[in-house]
């Protein structure tokens, strides 16, 4: 049995099962710290599967990017399940969950996660047969510039992100008919998506190894080389 976990967004959400079943899935949206929610959250999927956590054969988590301390919450949480329990340990793409909610359609998916001041965190899959292949790896970029590489592919391009309604205009205006939106439930990362594409990859060699993935510094990290180059 798989426990995946995910924390990267405000959206939280834990899963546990295998390749062939979700045995229980648990997700919410309140805008609280992750830190008050995981263990309970945790806790109330394995009961509902009736499981124990000497039960479990994996532990797969979330590792970014998103919000700096969702994901850190997350993979701090993992690491230490992983290592008290000596299961081995997955680390999942935040962006690549959240493409994977539009595998059912064939073409382009930019799964994004809005970084402010103009930015996004994003990644750009293409989907064949129900498969999603990288198209441009996954950057932290100005979205002025992703729609740019874009609207040169002259093609459709199913956005999906919790802040798609930030930039739904936009989109919109830059990409015309080619720019495409999925249902309300397919902008949010889900934890049985963690949980199907973890039981795929291969674990960490090494649990102490596994790191949040920012793709970029924290902002108190930005603040600190500065005054030390200053």
């Amino acid at each position: 049995m798989i426990l995946a976990m995910d924390t990267s967004t405000y959206v939280l959400g834990v899963a546990v099962g295998d390749d062939q079943t979700v045995r229980a899935e648990w997700t919410t949206h309140e805008k609280t710290n992750h830190s008050l929610r995981l263990m309970p959250g945790i806790d109330l999927v394995l009961k509902s599967a009736g499981l124990k956590p000497k039960q479990l054969s994996t532990i797969a988590v979330t590792t970014g990017p998103g919000s700096y301390t969702g994901v850190r919450i997350g993979v701090s949480t993992a690491k230490a399940m992983a290592s008290s329990l000596n299961l081995p340990l997955v680390e999942v793409s935040t962006l690549e969950t959240l493409a994977s909610n539009g595998k059912y359609r064939e073409g382009l998916v930019c799964s994004f996660i809005d970084a402010r001041r103009g930015q996004v965190y994003a990644g750009v899959y293409e989907v064949k047969d129900e498969a999603l292949t990288v198209y441009k790896e996954e950057r932290l970029l100005l979205l002025e510039d992703l729609l740019q590489e874009l609207k040169n592919e002259e093609r459709s391009v199913l956005f999906l992100s919790l802040d798609v309604d930030l930039h739904r205009e936009t989109l919109t205006h830059e990409l015309g008919e080619h720019a495409m939106f999925g249902a309300t439930g397919d902008n949010r990362t889900k934890p049985s998506e963690v949980l199907r594409i973890a039981s795929k990859k291969e674990a960490a060699t090494n649990v102490d190894a596994v790191v949040p993935r920012y793709l970029q510094l924290a902002e108190a990290e930005k603040n600190i080389k500065k005054e030390s180059s200053s």
